[in-house]
């Protein structure tokens, strides 16, 4: 029997005005951070948001409240 690999987990990230990189959210699956990332950009703010794999062995974190 393969060895069944964990789903892949997805951030949201931001680009603000001075060049700095965030985390927006984290721990998502790709529809959800695709969605995430359209509704920031709706927004019509100046900063820049995409998705992108989170690194091998990246947990889930709790969102902040």
């Amino acid at each position: 029997m393969p060895d069944r690999q964990p789903p892949q987990l997805w951030c949201l990230v931001r680009l603000d005005d001075n060049g700095n990189e965030f985390v927006v959210r984290d721990g998502l699956d790709r529809a959800s951070a695709e969605t995430l990332a359209r509704t920031f950009e709706a927004r019509g703010h100046k900063q820049s948001y995409w998705i992108r794999v989170q690194g091998p062995g990246a947990e889930k974190r709790p969102e902040a409240e």
